[in-house]
């Protein structure tokens, strides 16, 4: 889905037997395929096909149960909204035939270097959450990511929170060697805030429609500077997770902020529960890298009193 060059290398040699396969699902001969780098769980591919179309193309080797056309239900999800661009889904396997699990996305031209419009971007993601949800969670009930958090619906998202999030991250993270002592401790301490959600999670809203996983690297912005949404774990939830995973890995302006914050207000108090929505991509990023994550989770629970 990207041009950037560094990200990108010819695999001719390496790639029949997947052309083969993609060919297969999409109907139409592959005149070119070329690896795309990047990300930690999927094969990516740029995609040239016989008639002259480009698409971007993902597979895996061993993916969990349903996990492309999770992916695949989420993008559509979103783009029902029709609030702020994402790719149209072309083709889509999880594998029970013989070509394999694949993805495969409309092509979307990257950036250079155009500065993305921030302020555009957003009003859009104000326009998608405003979209809504039927419930906290999925209807579907498809779980999230490679650690398969539950997505079932949920009345309240302090509910949600508690019982989807952050009581499953925990147990996870009780099974994680790597962390060592520090599994006991912050595990605890998610069990402490779950336990006090419905005095932490702030005023009542309804379900918006949330992205999900909204880091910059899961934005893309396209040759007029406009933002595209890709790879969503999305879900029915509060407005304010998709604001606080922005702020934790920094890659928007403020003008982003600013201009959502004037199409819809957040509630007083919104500042104060920045490190809440940040615990479960926190606890996330402990369980599978360890590294500096648990100390920056130990932090936002010692910040909330757990």
């Amino acid at each position: 889905m990207t041009v950037r060059a560094a990200h990108q290398a010819s695999c001719e040699d390496d790639v029949v037997a997947p052309a083969e396969d993609l060919a297969g699902l999409l109907g139409e001969q592959v005149s070119r395929m070329d690896r795309l780098r990047g990300g930690d769980v999927a094969e990516a591919f740029r995609v040239v096909l016989a008639g002259g179309r480009t698409v971007f193309a993902k597979t895996h080797r061993r993916p969990p149960p349903g996990f492309f056309t999770t992916e695949a239900a989420g993008l559509a999800w979103l783009r029902e909204a029709v609030a702020i661009p994402v790719p149209a889904v072309v083709a889509v396997s999880d594998g029970a035939g013989a070509g394999g699990p694949w993805l495969v996305l409309e092509w979307i031209t990257e950036s250079r270097g155009a500065a993305p419009d921030d302020a555009a971007f957003g009003r859009a993601l104000a326009a998608l959450h405003g979209a809504g949800a039927a419930h906290f969670g999925r209807e579907d009930r498809r779980s999230t990511g490679s650690r398969g958090l539950p997505n079932e619906p949920c009345e309240t998202w302090a509910e949600f929170y508690a019982t989807q999030r952050l009581i499953p991250l925990a147990r996870l993270m009780r099974d994680e060697r790597h962390l060592g002592a520090d599994a006991a401790r912050l595990g605890g301490g998610l069990e402490s805030v779950a336990a006090r959600l419905t005095e932490l999670a702030g005023p009542p809203e309804l379900p918006a429609r949330l992205h999900g996983d909204l880091w910059a690297g899961n934005r893309l912005v396209d040759v007029d500077g406009t933002s595209w949404l890709i790879d969503p774990a999305s879900f029915g939830g509060h407005r304010e997770f998709d604001l606080a995973m922005m702020r934790l890995f920094g890659g928007f302006g403020p003008e982003a902020f600013a201009a959502y914050a004037e199409a819809t207000p957040l509630a007083d108090g919104w500042e104060g529960r920045i490190a809440l929505h940040q615990l479960a991509p926190l606890a996330v990023h402990s369980i599978k890298f360890g590294g500096a994550y648990p100390a920056s989770l130990a932090r936002a629970l010692r910040s909330l009193g757990a």
